[in-house]
């Protein structure tokens, strides 16, 4: 195994089983050590089961996309990958961050009330 493909699995590869893990055991109640924790995602427990459930997802997806891209860039590279990797990573957390975010500002108000459609 070449040192990209070892790269790969140990920044795109990790992110996407944290992501799976996350995926498939959220966590119940709020809490200050493992889940999606902002100011607003901790509000109330209708908020953190929302911006959890919406990250997880979009983490999945977009972590998941990336890695199976790196690994196709990486399979047709004539040069060692060195930071196209880890832009990835940051790429699928910036944009998971970004949709659960906006998820929440479409879906509750300030105060922390699920918004009337």
């Amino acid at each position: 195994m070449n040192d990209s493909l070892i790269y790969i699995f140990t920044t795109n590869g990790l992110l996407f089983l944290i992501s799976i893990i996350f995926w498939k055991f959220p966590p119940k109640k709020i809490n200050s050590l493992y889940g999606y924790r902002t100011p607003k995602a901790m509000q109330n427990q209708d908020i953190w089961d929302f911006a959890n459930a919406t990250f997880n997802r979009a983490l999945l997806i977009y972590t998941g996309i990336s890695f199976i891209g790196i690994l196709a860039l990486a399979t047709t590279a004539t040069k060692v990958l060195s930071w196209e990797p880890m832009v990835l990573v940051m790429l699928s957390i910036l944009v998971s961050i970004i949709k659960t975010e906006r998820g929440l500002n479409e879906n509750f108000t300030d105060e922390g009330k699920r918004k009337k459609k």
